[in-house]
């Protein structure tokens, strides 16, 4: 291991980074970059900053020779964005927005990055930073949150779809108003990833030629060196899914290149481009090669490898690195310029594709409420499963809504969202709406926060505060015969549990539309709608689309209640049914309460919450999941506490007791033994 580490330090002295002679400026911004990288990481004692200081020249190559994007408007819609899959590198990234000229990131801001400092003594508050650990979304000139590793290539995906798509909508001859590519640097730790598979997969099968991935080739781990675990052809790998390949084999020193593999990238038609840049991490360090460089901090010695002798003080650039990025302001003003102008011009030659352009920009989605509050679904009681009627619904926005992308796992017709044979995007038809993932559910859900992040995987959309709206069906034992692998019990607890992300699960066609409305209002968090695939065999009456909107509200009342059942999808319809026998049988007054979302229940009033939840002794929960959720609202719960059965879906609603007279009695006993309000599981 000396041995690689020596000679890493000796290619860097022989190679002009540490010689005193003069630098070209390509060199001499490489050298600042990585000295101001090692100053980063020793500040606190820590960081991610072997994989960034291999990455200098290439950062150099794109930020310098390649992109095109303007510092003073970060969200200038035909800039090319930048994903940086390997997300734990991200000091790279914060570097080269401050050289760039990005005026939010300044020096103080970088000298915060992995901060592990006491709060001030005196305010007592922690200084806030912009500089996390991974890139955040909500940060200018961060395109996506990253961190997952895979998540981010195949966010890089999704942006390289919706942005083939808005060019083959909008382009017209002499009016190019989409012209930005997607890169995305990669690790090889994100290449091993399921995720990242899938979506290069993805990506190559559709010729997305406007997607260059550049791949960060150092050939260390976490643990040791990648040869420990990895012997695939990553380029054989890659052509055979349909990717142009190109090597770099020395991506330590010189820019030039990586320059030259960017510009034959971008040249390539009808297939997507990997650079595969072999560096080294920690390039020149006393850990340069090891994995010792993944995380940590670097020596005095370190600290001087890069010097510069007209620069004296730490976390400084040299005059004449400042001189050679200054220009990246000016020009990504003129770009801008030079779009705003064309796009004026577009609107008055091409009117009706500039009101659409601008409703995309603006993400209007002119009329829609009106038509779902409006729209006729039939009869409010039995009738279809809510994926029949969530298949009705969709199909009718699709011809309403042109802004609306959509895609299925190979379950299309199992969630039965019609024929949209006419709409699919492919490498021929960049123009549809319609991305036939495959068996590929997690690239499709992380696909879908890239197209989501374009316009303006399902924790990092939560994370994103990205508008995604991803619709499951055959939810809960009610799925059958398949059996417990296909039954979820527990998947309700897990996303409830993430912040920002809506779970919905409605019960009737009413509240199917009700969970449209609510998904279509929030455009700042993701959506799931949990579905039913077998249809109801019990009416029930009071479900309102409007009240959805609220989470949860009453659609049985009765006066002094003494139970009030609360309940969501499948299984309202038994509750409704044994609220209606214990009053008419038992003679206990009992409401029932549906809760299709409980997380946007919790953002109401308290008042309406107690009116809701607080009229009576007992409180009981009816799901056919695990009830990690409802001991927060609730004196008990029927509940399953184990997995599923390979049956019918109604057989085993009453196998495991949630039909109506497994529910009636489980309730009279539990009235009848007179409780006390610790929580219990009713069985």
């Amino acid at each position: 291991m000396g041995s690689i580490i020596e000679e890493a330090r000796q290619s860097a002295k022989v190679n002009g980074l540490t010689k005193m002679e003069p630098l070209t400026d390509d060199e001499q911004a490489v050298r600042d970059i990585r000295k101001l990288l090692v100053d980063i990481c020793r500040q606190n004692g820590g960081g991610h900053g072997g994989g960034a200081i291999g990455m200098a020249p290439l950062a150099v190559a794109l930020w310098k020779k390649t992109m095109r994007y303007n510092p003073a408007n970060a969200n200038w819609f035909d800039r090319d964005r930048l994903v940086l899959s390997n997300g734990h590198s991200a000091i790279l990234l914060y570097t080269m927005l401050h050289i760039t000229g990005y005026p939010h990131m300044t020096m103080e801001e970088l000298k915060l990055y992995a901060n592990a400092k006491m709060p001030d003594p005196v305010t007592k508050k922690w200084k806030a930073t912009i500089c996390h650990g991974h890139p955040e979304i909500e940060i200018p000139g961060v395109e996506v949150t990253t961190g997952p590793l895979g998540q981010g290539i195949a966010n890089a995906v999704g942006l390289a779809i919706a942005s083939k798509q808005h060019a083959a909508l909008f382009n017209k001859p002499r009016y190019e108003v989409t012209l930005s590519r997607i890169y995305c640097i990669t690790g090889d730790g994100c290449l091993q990833e399921g995720v990242a598979q899938e979506a290069l997969a993805i990506a190559g099968h559709l010729g997305l030629d406007n997607l260059i991935v550049c791949y960060d080739n150092n050939g260390v781990t976490c643990d040791g060196p990648l040869d420990w675990i990895v012997s695939d052809d990553t380029n054989a790998k890659l052509r055979a899914m349909g990717w142009n390949v190109i090597d770099v084999s020395n991506g330590d020193i010189s820019i030039d290149p990586i320059v030259a593999a960017l510009e034959l990238a971008k040249s390539h038609k009808k297939q997507p481009t990997f650079i595969n840049i072999k560096t080294t991490i920690g390039y020149g360090t006393s850990t340069a090669g090891t994995f010792k460089s993944h995380h940590g901090t670097y020596s005095d010695e370190d600290a001087t490898l890069y010097a510069d002798p007209d620069v004296v003080d730490t976390h400084t650039l040299s005059t004449r690195t400042k001189s050679y990025f200054k220009s990246a302001v000016e020009q990504g003003r003129q770009l801008e310029e030079k779009w705003n102008l064309l796009l004026s011009e577009y609107k008055k030659s091409c009117p009706q594709e500039a009101e659409a352009l601008q409703s995309r920009l603006d993400g209007t989605l002119d009329g829609i409420e009106d038509f779902l509050l409006s729209m006729n679904i039939g009869d409010k009681g039995v009738s279809q499963a809510t994926r029949q009627y969530n298949g009705a619904i969709f199909n009718q926005m699709m011809d309403r809504v042109p802004n609306l992308m959509a895609g299925g796992a190979d379950l299309w017709n199992s969630n039965q969202m019609g024929d949209q044979g006419h709409r699919i995007f492919d490498r021929n038809h960049y123009n549809g709406r319609v991305i036939r993932y495959g068996i590929r559910e997690h690239a499709m859900a992380s696909i879908s926060n890239g197209i989501a992040a374009y316009a303006a995987g399902v924790r990092m959309g939560a994370l994103s505060n990205l508008q995604v709206i991803h619709v499951a069906t055959h939810d809960s034992i009610g799925e059958g015969q398949n059996g417990p692998t296909h039954q979820p019990v527990e998947l309700d607890s897990l996303y409830r549990a993430m912040p920002n992300l809506q779970y919905i699960r409605p019960a009737t066609g009413e509240e199917v539309v009700g969970a449209w409305l609510l998904a279509l209002q929030s455009r700042n968090q993701p959506t799931i709608i949990s579905l039913a695939r077998d249809p109801p065999t019990v009416a029930t009456r009071g479900t309102n689309r409007e009240c959805v909107l609220r989470g949860g509200y009453t659609i049985l009342d009765v006066e002094n209640p003494v139970v009030t059942l609360v309940s969501s999808g499948s299984e309202l319809q038994f509750t409704f049914a044994a609220a209606k026998k214990l009053i008419t049988e038992a003679g206990i007054p009992t409401r029932v309460v549906s809760m299709p979302c409980i997380s946007v229940f919790e953002q109401q009033t308290i008042s309406y919450q107690d009116e809701v939840l607080s009229s009576s002794p007992h409180i009981i929960s009816v799901e056919a999941y695990v009830s990690s959720m409802w001991a927060r609202f609730c004196t008990a719960s029927i509940a399953m506490d184990s997995y599923g059965y390979s049956g019918s879906g109604i057989g085993n609603f009453t196998r495991f007791g949630f039909d109506s007279d497994s529910i009636f009695e489980k309730v009279q006993k539990h009235v009848k033994a007179k409780p006390t309000r610790r929580w219990q599981l009713l069985k």
